[in-house]
């Protein structure tokens, strides 16, 4: 019932939000297009439920790719616009795409870089038994102001306490974070520290 009742959730919260910030969606493609050029969006393969590969989608708040042809830090790539919209978590919003296909859910562990699978201990990896959400226990608790153990005992620990009505009152908190903008980033970094295992973070 709860699995169902979550899915009942994130439908009709993404069909209706995608219909009702449609104009503000266009209003950021719009700007992001005139002030960074082409693309628009932002792509990546991430790890979702059971670690299979899916396509995350953001808005792009960063210059260049971030590859080794570009290596310059992500706090010097990061765009003023960028900040502004990371400030209010508007980069996320078109994720409510992944949310509508099934890929995400608007709960559940963020979804980390695919390079992380590696380094997992075998109860960290269980934050993938769950789809990963827009938002999460993680990110009411902190966000990227906790360090990666912790973040990771929050994943883990709504994995095993998942209910509709926790679900609720993750929403619930994480609109008072967005409008406090709290926990946004690592000090030091411009979102947080790459994670390379337990104890070597």
């Amino acid at each position: 019932m709860n699995a169902f009742c979550k899915r009942a959730l994130d439908l009709s919260v993404a069909f209706a939000g995608l219909i009702l910030i449609s104009p503000l969606l266009l209003v950021i493609a719009v700007v992001i297009r005139v002030t960074m050029g082409a693309p628009i969006f932002f792509r990546q393969v991430r790890p979702g439920y059971k670690g299979r590969p899916f396509t995350v989608v953001k808005f792009r708040t960063m210059t260049g790719d971030g590859s080794q042809s570009d290596p310059s830090s992500d706090g010097a790539r990061l765009t003023r616009l960028g900040s502004f919209l990371r400030r209010f978590s508007l980069d996320e919003l078109p994720q409510l795409w992944n949310v509508l296909t099934g890929e995400m859910s608007l709960v559940g562990p963020r979804p980390l870089l695919t390079e992380y699978l590696q380094y997992y201990t075998p109860e960290q990896a269980r934050r993938h038994d769950v789809k990963p959400g827009i938002t999460g226990w993680a990110q009411v608790n902190g966000r990227n102001d906790v360090t990666w153990e912790r973040k990771f005992a929050f994943d883990v620990w709504y994995v095993d306490h998942f209910s509709f009505w926790l679900d609720l009152r993750i929403l619930s908190m994480t609109f008072w974070k967005v409008l406090r903008r709290e926990g946004i980033s690592q000090r030091g970094h411009a979102t947080a520290e790459k994670f390379g295992g337990s104890g070597h973070d």
